[in-house]
């Protein structure tokens, strides 16, 4: 199985437009409209969103990964679902899991990076405090993970 997607430049022009708009192949987006009643309501959504995105990428681990780094992939993958949603986010593992896949499939790296920058991980990480927060910035940046 190939690297789906690589190589493909976009050239988009547009006019008066309002809201979001998504350009390239197998994006994943993920909305939720009106405003949650409380707290544990933003909460499951952010989770939900979250958990949308593993299931994602976890079919285009089976759709594009080859024979030799599904089975890893799909346990980093796995190991990356654990690190983000532990009460105290293991920034080291987001940290490998990231390199893992930048080296071994790198098409796909993106789409970790978009897990581990998701808005719930990151209220995750500033409710872990502010050693784990720092770690995590030094890593993936404040500005939407361009650090490292």
């Amino acid at each position: 199985m190939g690297e789906k997607g690589t190589g493909k430049r976009y050239r988009v022009r547009t006019r008066d437009v309002s809201g979001q708009m998504v350009v390239g192949d197998d994006n994943v987006v993920v909305a939720v409209h009106g405003a949650p009643e409380d707290a544990s309501e933003a909460a499951d959504a952010g989770l939900e969103s979250l958990r949308a995105g593993f299931a994602a990428l976890r079919e285009r681990i089976d759709q594009e990964a080859g024979d030799r780094t599904h089975t890893a992939a799909r346990e980093r993958i796995d190991e990356l679902e654990e690190a983000v949603t532990a009460e105290e986010p293991e920034v080291s593992t987001m940290v490998y899991v990231r390199r893992w896949f930048a080296k071994h499939l790198p098409a796909l790296a993106g789409a970790v990076t978009t897990l581990i920058v998701h808005p719930f991980v990151g209220g995750l990480v500033e409710h872990a405090g502010d050693a784990v927060a720092a770690e995590f910035s030094r890593h993936f940046g404040g500005d939407g993970g361009a650090g490292e």
